[in-house]
Protein backbone atom coordinates (compact mmCIF):
# COMPACT_ATOMS: atom_id res chain seq x y z
CA UNK A 1 0.00 0.00 0.00
CA UNK A 2 1.14 3.57 -0.65
CA UNK A 3 2.10 5.65 2.38
CA UNK A 4 1.10 9.21 3.09
CA UNK A 5 3.67 11.90 2.30
CA UNK A 6 4.80 14.74 4.50
CA UNK A 7 4.17 18.26 3.16
CA UNK A 8 7.86 18.52 2.18
CA UNK A 9 7.85 15.16 0.38
CA UNK A 10 4.58 16.03 -1.36
CA UNK A 11 6.06 19.33 -2.61
CA UNK A 12 9.29 17.65 -3.74
CA UNK A 13 7.42 15.05 -5.79
CA UNK A 14 5.38 17.70 -7.56
CA UNK A 15 8.52 19.73 -8.27
CA UNK A 16 10.33 16.67 -9.66
CA UNK A 17 7.42 15.95 -12.00
CA UNK A 18 7.43 19.50 -13.35
CA UNK A 19 11.24 19.42 -13.69
CA UNK A 20 10.89 16.45 -16.06
CA UNK A 21 9.37 18.89 -18.56
CA UNK A 22 11.99 21.60 -18.11
CA UNK A 23 12.60 24.45 -15.73
CA UNK A 24 9.29 25.91 -14.53
CA UNK A 25 10.73 29.42 -14.78
CA UNK A 26 11.93 29.08 -18.34
CA UNK A 27 10.48 26.41 -20.59
CA UNK A 28 7.09 26.14 -18.92
CA UNK A 29 6.45 29.87 -18.86
CA UNK A 30 7.92 30.77 -22.20
CA UNK A 31 6.79 27.91 -24.38
CA UNK A 32 3.48 26.68 -22.94
CA UNK A 33 0.04 28.20 -23.26
CA UNK A 34 -1.73 28.79 -19.93
CA UNK A 35 -4.16 25.90 -20.55
CA UNK A 36 -1.24 23.58 -21.29
CA UNK A 37 0.54 24.61 -18.10
CA UNK A 38 -2.62 23.99 -16.03
CA UNK A 39 -3.04 20.56 -17.64
CA UNK A 40 0.56 19.65 -16.83
CA UNK A 41 0.19 20.71 -13.19
CA UNK A 42 -3.01 18.63 -12.88
CA UNK A 43 -1.23 15.69 -14.51
CA UNK A 44 1.60 15.89 -11.98
CA UNK A 45 -0.81 16.35 -9.08
CA UNK A 46 -2.54 13.12 -10.10
CA UNK A 47 0.76 11.28 -9.97
CA UNK A 48 1.63 12.72 -6.55
CA UNK A 49 -1.78 11.76 -5.18
CA UNK A 50 -1.22 8.14 -6.12
CA UNK A 51 1.85 7.86 -3.90
CA UNK A 52 0.72 10.24 -1.15
CA UNK A 53 -2.76 8.90 -0.36
CA UNK A 54 -4.18 5.65 0.87
CA UNK A 55 -6.68 5.37 -2.01
CA UNK A 56 -9.47 4.31 0.39
CA UNK A 57 -12.22 5.72 -1.83
CA UNK A 58 -11.51 3.21 -4.59
CA UNK A 59 -10.77 3.79 -8.26
CA UNK A 60 -12.90 5.58 -10.84
CA UNK A 61 -12.21 5.60 -14.59
CA UNK A 62 -13.89 7.36 -17.47
CA UNK A 63 -14.55 4.96 -20.35
CA UNK A 64 -14.60 6.05 -23.98
CA UNK A 65 -16.09 3.88 -26.71
CA UNK A 66 -13.52 3.01 -29.37
CA UNK A 67 -15.70 4.51 -32.12
CA UNK A 68 -15.81 7.88 -30.38
CA UNK A 69 -12.46 8.68 -32.01
CA UNK A 70 -14.07 8.53 -35.46
CA UNK A 71 -16.96 10.41 -37.01
CA UNK A 72 -19.10 7.31 -37.56
CA UNK A 73 -22.84 7.39 -38.12
CA UNK A 74 -25.11 5.21 -35.98
CA UNK A 75 -25.45 2.76 -38.87
CA UNK A 76 -21.68 2.57 -39.36
CA UNK A 77 -21.13 1.91 -35.66
CA UNK A 78 -23.63 -0.96 -35.74
CA UNK A 79 -22.00 -2.52 -38.78
CA UNK A 80 -18.57 -2.20 -37.19
CA UNK A 81 -19.92 -3.87 -34.05
CA UNK A 82 -21.49 -6.68 -36.09
CA UNK A 83 -18.18 -7.23 -37.87
CA UNK A 84 -16.32 -7.26 -34.56
CA UNK A 85 -18.76 -9.74 -33.06
CA UNK A 86 -18.52 -11.98 -36.12
CA UNK A 87 -14.72 -11.81 -35.93
CA UNK A 88 -14.80 -13.02 -32.34
CA UNK A 89 -17.17 -15.88 -33.15
CA UNK A 90 -15.02 -16.88 -36.14
CA UNK A 91 -11.94 -16.92 -33.89
CA UNK A 92 -13.72 -19.21 -31.46
CA UNK A 93 -14.78 -21.60 -34.21
CA UNK A 94 -11.27 -21.59 -35.69
CA UNK A 95 -9.79 -22.43 -32.30
CA UNK A 96 -11.92 -25.57 -32.26
CA UNK A 97 -9.58 -27.30 -34.68
CA UNK A 98 -12.29 -28.96 -36.72
CA UNK A 99 -14.39 -30.19 -33.84
CA UNK A 100 -11.70 -30.88 -31.22
CA UNK A 101 -11.75 -29.36 -27.77
CA UNK A 102 -10.24 -25.93 -27.31
CA UNK A 103 -10.09 -23.04 -24.89
CA UNK A 104 -12.22 -19.98 -25.70
CA UNK A 105 -10.38 -16.91 -26.88
CA UNK A 106 -10.71 -13.46 -25.36
CA UNK A 107 -9.83 -10.01 -26.63
CA UNK A 108 -10.51 -10.52 -30.28
CA UNK A 109 -12.26 -7.17 -30.02
CA UNK A 110 -12.60 -4.76 -27.11
CA UNK A 111 -14.87 -1.75 -27.02
CA UNK A 112 -14.03 0.67 -24.21
CA UNK A 113 -10.84 2.63 -23.52
CA UNK A 114 -9.66 4.21 -20.24
CA UNK A 115 -6.84 6.74 -19.89
CA UNK A 116 -4.41 6.58 -16.98
CA UNK A 117 -0.98 7.78 -15.83
CA UNK A 118 1.92 5.47 -15.03
CA UNK A 119 5.36 6.16 -13.56
CA UNK A 120 7.16 8.98 -11.78
CA UNK A 121 7.10 11.45 -13.47
CA UNK A 122 3.79 10.34 -15.01
CA UNK A 123 3.44 9.10 -18.56
CA UNK A 124 0.04 8.99 -20.27
CA UNK A 125 -1.34 5.70 -21.51
CA UNK A 126 -4.66 4.32 -22.76
CA UNK A 127 -5.97 0.81 -22.21
CA UNK A 128 -8.79 -1.32 -23.51
CA UNK A 129 -10.89 -2.62 -20.59
CA UNK A 130 -11.35 -6.40 -20.58
CA UNK A 131 -13.42 -8.43 -18.10
CA UNK A 132 -12.29 -11.56 -19.95
CA UNK A 133 -8.56 -11.42 -19.11
CA UNK A 134 -6.26 -10.61 -16.20
CA UNK A 135 -2.96 -9.03 -17.19
CA UNK A 136 -2.40 -5.28 -17.29
CA UNK A 137 0.07 -4.35 -20.02
CA UNK A 138 1.24 -1.48 -22.17
CA UNK A 139 3.53 -1.27 -25.17
CA UNK A 140 6.93 0.14 -24.23
CA UNK A 141 10.01 1.72 -25.76
CA UNK A 142 11.59 -1.75 -25.59
CA UNK A 143 9.64 -2.47 -28.79
CA UNK A 144 11.96 -3.11 -31.68
CA UNK A 145 11.29 -1.37 -34.95
CA UNK A 146 7.95 -2.33 -36.51
CA UNK A 147 7.22 -5.16 -34.05
CA UNK A 148 4.63 -3.27 -31.98
CA UNK A 149 1.24 -1.89 -32.94
CA UNK A 150 0.54 1.75 -33.69
CA UNK A 151 -0.82 3.72 -30.76
CA UNK A 152 -1.96 7.31 -30.29
CA UNK A 153 0.34 8.09 -27.33
CA UNK A 154 4.11 7.57 -26.96
CA UNK A 155 5.29 4.15 -25.80
CA UNK A 156 5.91 3.79 -22.06
CA UNK A 157 9.56 4.41 -21.16
CA UNK A 158 10.40 2.32 -18.08
CA UNK A 159 13.91 3.78 -17.77
CA UNK A 160 12.44 7.28 -17.45
CA UNK A 161 10.31 6.34 -14.44
CA UNK A 162 11.94 6.66 -11.04
CA UNK A 163 9.32 4.39 -9.48
CA UNK A 164 9.58 1.52 -11.98
CA UNK A 165 11.05 -1.78 -10.77
CA UNK A 166 11.43 -5.04 -12.72
CA UNK A 167 9.71 -8.14 -11.34
CA UNK A 168 12.23 -10.93 -10.57
CA UNK A 169 11.65 -14.30 -12.16
CA UNK A 170 11.18 -15.95 -8.75
CA UNK A 171 8.52 -13.44 -7.69
CA UNK A 172 4.95 -14.63 -7.16
CA UNK A 173 3.73 -12.05 -9.67
CA UNK A 174 5.80 -13.77 -12.36
CA UNK A 175 4.35 -17.17 -11.52
CA UNK A 176 0.84 -15.69 -11.62
CA UNK A 177 1.04 -15.15 -15.37
CA UNK A 178 -0.03 -18.29 -17.24
CA UNK A 179 2.96 -18.27 -19.63
CA UNK A 180 6.28 -16.98 -18.25
CA UNK A 181 9.98 -17.82 -18.16
CA UNK A 182 13.20 -16.45 -16.72
CA UNK A 183 15.21 -13.95 -18.72
CA UNK A 184 19.01 -14.03 -18.73
CA UNK A 185 19.13 -11.02 -16.39
CA UNK A 186 16.85 -12.75 -13.86
CA UNK A 187 13.76 -10.78 -14.86
CA UNK A 188 10.33 -12.18 -15.69
CA UNK A 189 9.45 -12.55 -19.36
CA UNK A 190 5.77 -13.15 -20.14
CA UNK A 191 3.71 -14.25 -23.11
CA UNK A 192 0.00 -13.41 -23.37
CA UNK A 193 -2.17 -14.83 -26.16
CA UNK A 194 -5.57 -13.55 -27.24
CA UNK A 195 -8.08 -13.99 -30.03
CA UNK A 196 -6.54 -10.89 -31.61
CA UNK A 197 -2.96 -12.21 -31.42
CA UNK A 198 -0.17 -12.25 -28.85
CA UNK A 199 2.20 -9.97 -26.93
CA UNK A 200 5.59 -10.63 -25.31
CA UNK A 201 7.46 -8.51 -22.79
CA UNK A 202 8.78 -8.25 -19.24
CA UNK A 203 6.91 -7.72 -15.98
CA UNK A 204 7.53 -4.70 -13.75
CA UNK A 205 5.84 -2.65 -11.06
CA UNK A 206 5.03 1.04 -11.05
CA UNK A 207 2.56 3.62 -9.80
CA UNK A 208 -0.74 4.00 -11.67
CA UNK A 209 -3.10 6.99 -11.37
CA UNK A 210 -6.64 6.91 -12.77
CA UNK A 211 -9.39 9.52 -13.03
CA UNK A 212 -9.55 9.24 -9.25
CA UNK A 213 -7.60 6.83 -7.09
CA UNK A 214 -4.58 4.75 -7.95
CA UNK A 215 -2.26 1.94 -6.88
CA UNK A 216 1.18 0.40 -7.31
CA UNK A 217 0.65 -2.45 -9.78
CA UNK A 218 2.50 -5.26 -11.50
CA UNK A 219 2.10 -4.95 -15.26
CA UNK A 220 3.60 -6.02 -18.54
CA UNK A 221 5.98 -3.83 -20.55
CA UNK A 222 5.43 -5.17 -24.04
CA UNK A 223 8.38 -5.43 -26.42
CA UNK A 224 6.72 -7.49 -29.17
CA UNK A 225 3.12 -7.23 -30.44
CA UNK A 226 1.48 -9.29 -33.13
CA UNK A 227 -2.25 -8.59 -33.25
CA UNK A 228 -4.95 -8.17 -35.87
CA UNK A 229 -4.51 -4.71 -37.48
CA UNK A 230 -6.66 -2.18 -35.65
CA UNK A 231 -7.31 -4.45 -32.66
CA UNK A 232 -5.85 -1.94 -30.20
CA UNK A 233 -7.86 0.98 -31.67
CA UNK A 234 -4.85 3.24 -31.00
CA UNK A 235 -4.71 2.27 -27.30
CA UNK A 236 -1.46 1.44 -25.52
CA UNK A 237 -2.53 -1.91 -24.11
CA UNK A 238 -5.08 -3.70 -21.90
CA UNK A 239 -6.36 -3.58 -18.33
CA UNK A 240 -7.66 -6.98 -17.28
CA UNK A 241 -10.56 -7.16 -14.81
CA UNK A 242 -10.79 -10.95 -14.62
CA UNK A 243 -10.53 -13.23 -11.58
CA UNK A 244 -6.79 -13.91 -11.86
CA UNK A 245 -4.10 -12.62 -9.47
CA UNK A 246 -2.69 -10.06 -11.93
CA UNK A 247 -5.98 -8.30 -12.74
CA UNK A 248 -6.62 -4.75 -11.56
CA UNK A 249 -9.34 -6.05 -9.24
CA UNK A 250 -7.12 -8.66 -7.56
CA UNK A 251 -4.00 -6.50 -7.27
CA UNK A 252 -5.84 -3.65 -5.55
CA UNK A 253 -7.42 -6.08 -3.09
CA UNK A 254 -10.85 -4.98 -4.29
CA UNK A 255 -13.75 -7.33 -3.66
CA UNK A 256 -16.02 -5.68 -6.20
CA UNK A 257 -16.16 -3.49 -9.30
CA UNK A 258 -18.94 -1.97 -11.37
CA UNK A 259 -19.46 -0.16 -14.65
CA UNK A 260 -22.25 1.76 -16.33
CA UNK A 261 -22.35 2.17 -20.12
CA UNK A 262 -24.09 5.13 -21.75
CA UNK A 263 -26.18 4.45 -24.89
CA UNK A 264 -24.37 3.80 -28.16
CA UNK A 265 -26.24 6.47 -30.11
CA UNK A 266 -27.86 9.07 -27.87
CA UNK A 267 -25.40 9.80 -25.07
CA UNK A 268 -25.02 13.55 -25.77
CA UNK A 269 -21.29 13.24 -25.27
CA UNK A 270 -21.61 11.70 -21.79
CA UNK A 271 -18.94 9.20 -20.74
CA UNK A 272 -19.34 5.70 -19.37
CA UNK A 273 -17.56 4.88 -16.11
CA UNK A 274 -15.82 2.03 -14.33
CA UNK A 275 -15.53 1.83 -10.53
CA UNK A 276 -13.20 -0.48 -8.59
CA UNK A 277 -13.25 -1.16 -4.85
CA UNK A 278 -15.07 1.13 -2.44
CA UNK A 279 -16.27 3.32 -5.34
CA UNK A 280 -18.35 0.43 -6.75
CA UNK A 281 -21.94 0.32 -5.51
CA UNK A 282 -25.52 0.39 -6.77
CA UNK A 283 -28.51 2.45 -5.69
CA UNK A 284 -28.53 6.23 -5.75
CA UNK A 285 -31.63 6.87 -7.83
CA UNK A 286 -31.48 3.96 -10.27
CA UNK A 287 -34.06 1.23 -10.73
CA UNK A 288 -34.63 -1.72 -8.43
CA UNK A 289 -31.50 -3.79 -7.80
CA UNK A 290 -31.62 -7.38 -9.08
CA UNK A 291 -29.06 -9.95 -7.90
CA UNK A 292 -27.98 -13.49 -8.64
CA UNK A 293 -25.06 -15.76 -7.72
CA UNK A 294 -22.22 -16.25 -10.19
CA UNK A 295 -21.83 -19.74 -11.57
CA UNK A 296 -18.61 -21.11 -10.11
CA UNK A 297 -15.80 -20.76 -12.63
CA UNK A 298 -13.66 -23.81 -13.44
CA UNK A 299 -10.15 -23.92 -11.98
CA UNK A 300 -8.64 -24.42 -15.44
CA UNK A 301 -7.21 -21.38 -17.28
CA UNK A 302 -8.59 -19.41 -19.13
CA UNK A 303 -12.07 -20.42 -17.93
CA UNK A 304 -11.01 -19.52 -14.38
CA UNK A 305 -10.87 -15.82 -15.26
CA UNK A 306 -14.40 -15.46 -16.72
CA UNK A 307 -17.59 -14.32 -14.95
CA UNK A 308 -20.25 -16.96 -15.62
CA UNK A 309 -23.97 -16.24 -15.06
CA UNK A 310 -26.85 -18.69 -14.38
CA UNK A 311 -29.00 -17.95 -17.44
CA UNK A 312 -31.91 -20.40 -17.47
CA UNK A 313 -34.39 -19.20 -20.08
CA UNK A 314 -35.71 -16.42 -22.33
CA UNK A 315 -39.15 -14.88 -22.82
CA UNK A 316 -40.00 -12.65 -25.77
CA UNK A 317 -43.33 -10.88 -26.20
CA UNK A 318 -44.81 -12.87 -23.31
CA UNK A 319 -43.85 -16.24 -24.82
CA UNK A 320 -41.38 -18.46 -22.94
CA UNK A 321 -39.06 -19.99 -25.53
CA UNK A 322 -38.70 -23.79 -25.79
CA UNK A 323 -35.00 -23.81 -24.96
CA UNK A 324 -33.49 -27.08 -23.67
CA UNK A 325 -32.41 -26.88 -20.03
CA UNK A 326 -28.89 -27.88 -21.10
CA UNK A 327 -28.46 -25.00 -23.59
CA UNK A 328 -26.66 -22.76 -21.10
CA UNK A 329 -24.88 -25.41 -19.04
CA UNK A 330 -21.16 -25.15 -18.41
CA UNK A 331 -19.78 -28.64 -18.92
CA UNK A 332 -16.36 -30.31 -18.92
CA UNK A 333 -15.58 -32.08 -22.20
CA UNK A 334 -12.01 -33.20 -21.50
CA UNK A 335 -9.32 -32.70 -18.90
CA UNK A 336 -8.66 -28.96 -18.70
CA UNK A 337 -11.33 -28.11 -21.29
CA UNK A 338 -14.87 -26.81 -20.80
CA UNK A 339 -17.73 -25.95 -23.12
CA UNK A 340 -20.88 -23.85 -22.99
CA UNK A 341 -21.91 -21.60 -20.18
CA UNK A 342 -22.86 -17.91 -20.27
CA UNK A 343 -20.44 -15.05 -19.53
CA UNK A 344 -21.06 -11.34 -19.04
CA UNK A 345 -18.49 -9.35 -21.03
CA UNK A 346 -17.65 -5.65 -21.19
CA UNK A 347 -15.82 -5.99 -24.50
CA UNK A 348 -18.00 -8.10 -26.79
CA UNK A 349 -20.27 -5.73 -28.74
CA UNK A 350 -23.38 -7.90 -29.18
CA UNK A 351 -24.92 -10.78 -27.28
CA UNK A 352 -24.42 -14.18 -28.87
CA UNK A 353 -26.44 -17.26 -27.90
CA UNK A 354 -25.71 -20.94 -28.35
CA UNK A 355 -27.62 -22.39 -31.30
CA UNK A 356 -30.08 -24.25 -29.05
CA UNK A 357 -31.22 -20.86 -27.69
CA UNK A 358 -30.71 -18.65 -30.74
CA UNK A 359 -32.88 -20.66 -33.14
CA UNK A 360 -35.99 -20.66 -30.88
CA UNK A 361 -35.55 -16.90 -30.35
CA UNK A 362 -35.20 -16.19 -34.06
CA UNK A 363 -38.17 -18.38 -34.99
CA UNK A 364 -40.48 -16.96 -32.30
CA UNK A 365 -39.67 -13.37 -33.23
CA UNK A 366 -40.16 -14.16 -36.91
CA UNK A 367 -43.65 -15.41 -36.08
CA UNK A 368 -44.56 -12.45 -33.88
CA UNK A 369 -43.24 -9.90 -36.38
CA UNK A 370 -44.42 -11.68 -39.52
CA UNK A 371 -46.31 -8.77 -41.06
CA UNK A 372 -43.66 -6.22 -40.14
CA UNK A 373 -40.49 -7.98 -41.31
CA UNK A 374 -38.46 -6.55 -44.17
CA UNK A 375 -35.50 -8.01 -45.98
CA UNK A 376 -32.12 -7.34 -44.35
CA UNK A 377 -29.55 -5.27 -46.27
CA UNK A 378 -27.48 -7.57 -48.46
CA UNK A 379 -24.20 -6.92 -46.64
CA UNK A 380 -25.52 -6.82 -43.06
CA UNK A 381 -25.19 -10.55 -42.27
CA UNK A 382 -28.28 -10.26 -40.02
CA UNK A 383 -31.52 -12.24 -40.18
CA UNK A 384 -34.50 -10.35 -38.71
CA UNK A 385 -35.22 -6.75 -39.69
CA UNK A 386 -38.10 -4.26 -39.63
CA UNK A 387 -38.57 -0.70 -40.82
CA UNK A 388 -36.46 1.55 -38.64
CA UNK A 389 -39.43 3.65 -37.55
CA UNK A 390 -41.40 0.55 -36.47
CA UNK A 391 -38.96 -0.80 -33.86
CA UNK A 392 -40.56 0.70 -30.75
CA UNK A 393 -44.05 -0.03 -32.04
CA UNK A 394 -43.75 -3.69 -33.09
CA UNK A 395 -40.67 -5.24 -31.44
CA UNK A 396 -41.46 -6.87 -28.05
CA UNK A 397 -39.41 -6.70 -24.86
CA UNK A 398 -37.00 -9.58 -24.38
CA UNK A 399 -36.48 -10.98 -20.88
CA UNK A 400 -33.47 -13.03 -19.77
CA UNK A 401 -34.32 -15.34 -16.85
CA UNK A 402 -31.50 -16.11 -14.41
CA UNK A 403 -31.25 -18.44 -11.45
CA UNK A 404 -32.90 -17.35 -8.23
CA UNK A 405 -35.74 -15.57 -10.00
CA UNK A 406 -33.64 -12.71 -11.36
CA UNK A 407 -34.91 -11.22 -14.64
CA UNK A 408 -33.17 -8.78 -16.99
CA UNK A 409 -35.64 -7.02 -19.32
CA UNK A 410 -34.20 -5.71 -22.59
CA UNK A 411 -36.30 -3.05 -24.37
CA UNK A 412 -36.26 -3.08 -28.18
CA UNK A 413 -33.47 -0.49 -28.30
CA UNK A 414 -31.17 -2.82 -26.36
CA UNK A 415 -31.29 -5.66 -28.87
CA UNK A 416 -32.33 -4.04 -32.18
CA UNK A 417 -30.22 -1.41 -33.95
CA UNK A 418 -30.23 0.64 -37.17
CA UNK A 419 -28.17 -0.81 -40.02
CA UNK A 420 -29.07 1.74 -42.70
CA UNK A 421 -31.29 4.80 -43.11
CA UNK A 422 -34.51 2.78 -43.30
CA UNK A 423 -33.85 -0.57 -41.62
CA UNK A 424 -33.20 -1.85 -38.11
CA UNK A 425 -32.26 -5.45 -37.28
CA UNK A 426 -31.97 -7.77 -34.30
CA UNK A 427 -28.37 -7.69 -33.09
CA UNK A 428 -28.30 -10.93 -31.12
CA UNK A 429 -26.13 -13.45 -32.95
CA UNK A 430 -25.77 -17.21 -33.09
CA UNK A 431 -22.77 -18.43 -31.10
CA UNK A 432 -20.63 -21.54 -31.26
CA UNK A 433 -21.01 -23.02 -27.74
CA UNK A 434 -20.23 -20.25 -25.27
CA UNK A 435 -23.03 -17.68 -24.90
CA UNK A 436 -22.01 -14.07 -24.21
CA UNK A 437 -24.03 -11.13 -22.92
CA UNK A 438 -22.46 -8.23 -24.82
CA UNK A 439 -22.16 -4.56 -24.01
CA UNK A 440 -24.88 -3.33 -26.41
CA UNK A 441 -27.39 -5.23 -24.29
CA UNK A 442 -25.91 -3.56 -21.17
CA UNK A 443 -26.67 0.04 -22.18
CA UNK A 444 -28.01 2.22 -19.36
CA UNK A 445 -27.50 -0.52 -16.80
CA UNK A 446 -25.22 -0.26 -13.80
CA UNK A 447 -23.59 -3.68 -13.33
CA UNK A 448 -21.92 -4.72 -10.07
CA UNK A 449 -19.47 -7.63 -9.90
CA UNK A 450 -19.24 -8.52 -6.19
CA UNK A 451 -16.36 -10.98 -6.36
CA UNK A 452 -16.08 -11.23 -2.59
CA UNK A 453 -19.70 -12.30 -2.12
CA UNK A 454 -19.86 -14.25 -5.38
CA UNK A 455 -22.83 -12.27 -6.68
CA UNK A 456 -23.71 -10.25 -9.79
CA UNK A 457 -26.20 -7.39 -9.47
CA UNK A 458 -27.62 -4.79 -11.82
CA UNK A 459 -30.10 -1.94 -12.03
CA UNK A 460 -31.37 0.29 -14.80
CA UNK A 461 -29.66 3.68 -14.53
CA UNK A 462 -28.95 6.94 -16.30
CA UNK A 463 -25.25 6.24 -16.76
CA UNK A 464 -24.55 9.81 -17.85
CA UNK A 465 -25.20 11.03 -14.29
CA UNK A 466 -22.74 8.76 -12.44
Amino acid sequence: MATRCSPTSWRDKLHACLQQWGSPRTKLKSKMAPTTLVSLVLLCLSNVLITCSGGGAGIRMKLTHVDAKGSYTAEERVRRAVAASRQRLASMRASGGGGGVSAPVHWSTRQYIAEYLVGDPPQRAEALIDTGSDLIWTQSTACLRKVCARQDLPYFNASASGSFAPVPCRDRACAANYRHFCALDGGCTFVATYGAGAVIGFLGTDNFAFQSGGAALAFGCVSFTRVVPGALHGASGLIGLGRGRLSLVSQTGATRFSYCLTPYFHNNGASSHLFVGAAASLGGGGGAVTSMPFVESPKDYPYSTFYYLPLEGITVGGTKLPIPSSAFDLRQVDKGYWEGGVIIDSGSPFTSLAKAAYVPLRDELAGQLNGSLVGPPADSDLELCVARGDVDRVVPTLVLHFGGGADMALPPGNYWAPVDKTTACMVILEAYELSIIGNFQQQNMHLLFDVGEGRFSFQTADCSTL
